[in-house]
């Protein structure tokens, strides 16, 4: 199979596709009614798509192509407010977060789609552990050379996306000590982390076409990378963020990619360089690990730095670039958050030192997405 062409795409438009939990509001464990919410979505008018998932306790929704965050907001919120309605008339609720904090794995229900049926007979017992709950975020390019330039040119900036964005720091019924654990859920498939290092779009064709002749890849979509190209979109896909859990902080978070697209553009920063993913996996565990108390290694100097003071500098460089609406209202928010060193793992922690309980913890967050 040969790599699809790279399409046209208006540069530094955005996409967002969040993954939600569906949970009963008897216990707010994870409920299976991806198919009954998909049936009541299905009669509504709405921008985007509402989809399944892997299992049947999750559903994604996606946005059309927005030219800001506002934008991306103001859809966003038309579909929320269509989930809210159709989950009341089922007595379930829709929460964000990366992970359901108590669901057991083995409960879960792989829904029936050919290709989720394809993974769950590869991947066996992961593909049920991947019932974890990302925010991806496409944003447009160019042309392909500019594609991989800015996916690499991205990927110093994964620590931050991880740790503004970290919702996932209860697994199972415990406290991981981890702000985002799920990203340790992705990392257990053979084709997660990082993109090979190509700036040419010829050489990645080539990658494609060594990796297709294996066997091992058929398409585009068996790369779980953290950042990936999306050909048929003309975009760069990122794909580390945890679901936050409000649509305020996702609209935000696209805001933030998208200024840090135009300082890409329009300065041309830096060169990225193989040499720039040495310190790559050491700076995702940190932030996986310590959200926005973790420390950075500047991969081109090798200074260490705490990495919400690296997040700082970085939204004061890029903050003249954030022109599009509520671009300025997403780098203040998420300035604020670095300030405070405040993210939604750290809420839900806060919470559940308070209630002691983790389905109020999580009744709470399914209140924080509805409004």
């Amino acid at each position: 199979m040969t790599l699809e062409a790279f399409q046209h795409s208006e540069a530094l438009s955005l996409g967002v596709e969040l993954e939600l939990q569906l949970v009963n509001t008897h216990d707010y464990d994870l409920a299976p009614y991806a198919d009954d919410m998909l049936r009541l979505m299905a009669k509504r008018q709405l921008p985007g798509s509402v989809v399944p998932e892997m299992t049947s306790s999750m559903i994604e929704i996606s946005t059309g192509i927005c030219q800001s965050p506002a934008q991306v907001l103001e859809q966003l919120s038309q579909i929320r407010d269509a989930l809210v309605q159709c989950a009341d008339k089922l007595n379930i609720a829709v929460v964000g977060g990366g992970t359901h904090p108590f669901q057991q794995w083995h409960e879960r229900r792989i829904y029936d789609k050919p290709r989720f049926r394809q993974l769950s007979e590869l991947y066996g017992y992961l593909s049920k552990q991947f019932t974890i709950f990302g925010q991806h975020v496409h944003v447009g390019c160019p042309d392909a050379d500019s594609a991989l330039l800015m996916l690499h040119r991205m990927s110093r900036y994964i620590p931050h996306f991880i740790a503004l964005s970290a919702s996932s720091p209860f697994v199972q019924g415990q406290d991981t000590a981890f702000d985002s654990a799920r990203l340790n859920s992705v990392f257990a498939f053979p084709l997660s982390g990082r993109a090979p290092f190509a700036l040419r779009w010829a050489d990645f064709t080539a990658y494609f076409d060594k990796m297709t002749r294996t066997g091992v890849v058929k398409s585009m979509k068996d790369f779980y990378w953290d950042i990936r190209p999306k050909p048929e979109y003309g975009t760069i896909e990122i794909r580390v963020f945890d679901t936050p859990l409000s649509i305020e902080r996702a609209a935000a978070l696209a805001g933030y990619v998208q200024a840090l697209a135009a300082w890409f553009m329009q300065a041309q920063p830096f060169l990225p360089v193989e040499d720039d993913y040495l310190v790559y996996t050491y700076n995702r565990f940190q932030a996986c690990r310590f959200g926005l108390d973790a420390i950075y290694v500047d991969p081109a100097s090798g200074e260490h730095l705490p990495l919400r003071e690296h997040i700082l500098l970085t939204l004061a460089q890029v903050e003249r670039h954030a022109t599009t609406p509520g671009a300025t209202a997403s780098i203040r928010q998420l300035r604020h958050s670095a300030e405070q060193g405040h993210n939604d793992a750290r809420w839900l922690r806060e919470c559940h030192a308070r209630e002691h309980l983790l389905a109020e913890m999580t009744r709470q967050a399914g209140e924080k997405f509805r409004r």
